[in-house]
């Protein structure tokens, strides 16, 4: 992800930005305060307060202005359902972030490393990482975890490495009028993560596709497997992303994809069953038609 080196010679502009938003609607006189959520909202609610001309309080009460530096996924902003809310920054905005007492000097995509922050966001993680530790109960000091936060941090850039690519740069496609056969890969093995509760989920992937004057790489539809496999996911999901990408990209007279997986989150917790297996398909184009269907089906052993 991008990173955004944000610097404090822009903090009083972009505050104004955000209180010309807020009075608008709101008169200051209506506030008893401004509070800052620790650490970033606490230099933006100084800024706040000195505009506002209004004190700033040691603990928030309905009537509290509240500040924070950027709104991602709104849980911060949502912990005070009473109150309004200003920051520097929002992102995602249209993804479940409601704003109608919102207010923020921009929006902004990418990682953005403020000066209060340390400029290797990497560092900051980890030290959450050694939080989830202790949380559970364990003593992240001690020599099996001293590198621990770290490690996990690391193998986020695999686990997760899907979100850095984009589908179509990893499908090479060639002319080919020769081929109207059908094609088909199976058993491509996956390893992803449930985004419920960030728990894996694993299996073997089978996709098949009808040409209409072009193919594809054959290893290049296991990359593409990967791209949507390595993301928080869900198998449904996954699935149809797959199939959508190769119609895209492709353009073939229709595609198949079948995944088998075995989550972890059925399997270690929960409901805790051993032997089960989620079966998942998408079909698109010719494959609709049964007889089609029922000849990938025969060439994947189904």
């Amino acid at each position: 992800m991008d990173k955004i080196f944000y610097r404090m010679s822009m903090l009083t502009e972009d505050v104004k930005k955000a209180v010309e938003r807020l009075l608008k609607e709101h008169d200051p006189l209506s506030f008893d305060g401004v509070w800052g959520v620790l650490r970033g909202g606490v230099p933006v609610a100084i800024e706040v307060a000195t505009i506002l001309d209004l004190p700033l309080v040691d603990s928030p009460t309905a009537d509290t202005l509240i500040c924070d530096d950027v709104i991602d996924s709104g849980r911060t902003r949502d912990a005070y359902p009473l109150n309004i809310f200003l920051a520097l920054h929002l992102k995602y905005i249209g993804q479940g972030v409601p704003i109608g007492r919102t207010y923020w000097a921009k929006e902004i995509e990418g990682w953005v490393v403020y000066p209060w922050e340390p400029e290797k966001p990497a560092r900051d993680i980890s030290d959450h990482v050694v939080r989830m530790l202790e949380y559970i109960g364990e003593n992240p000091s001690r020599e099996g975890l001293e590198e621990t936060p770290e490690r996990v941090v690391k193998s986020w850039n695999e686990l997760y490495g899907g979100y850095k690519k984009d589908p179509s740069d990893v499908m090479k496609v060639f002319e080919d009028d020769s081929c109207d056969e059908m094609v088909v890969l199976k058993d491509i093995e996956f390893y992803s993560t449930c985004e419920h509760h960030m728990i894996p989920f694993f299996g073997k992937c089978h996709v098949g596709y009808v040409p209409d004057g072009k193919v594809i790489g054959v290893s290049k539809i296991a990359r593409l497997v990967e791209v949507f496999a390595r993301r928080l996911q869900i198998q449904e999901r996954m699935t149809q992303q797959i199939a959508e990408a190769l119609m895209v990209n492709l353009k073939p007279k229709g595609v198949m994809v079948v995944c088998e997986a075995k989550h972890l989150c059925m399997v270690a917790r929960g409901v805790g069953k051993q032997n089960s297996v989620m079966v998942t398909s998408s079909i698109k184009g010719n494959f609709e038609d049964e007889k089609t269907r029922g000849e990938f089906l025969r060439l994947i052993g189904k």
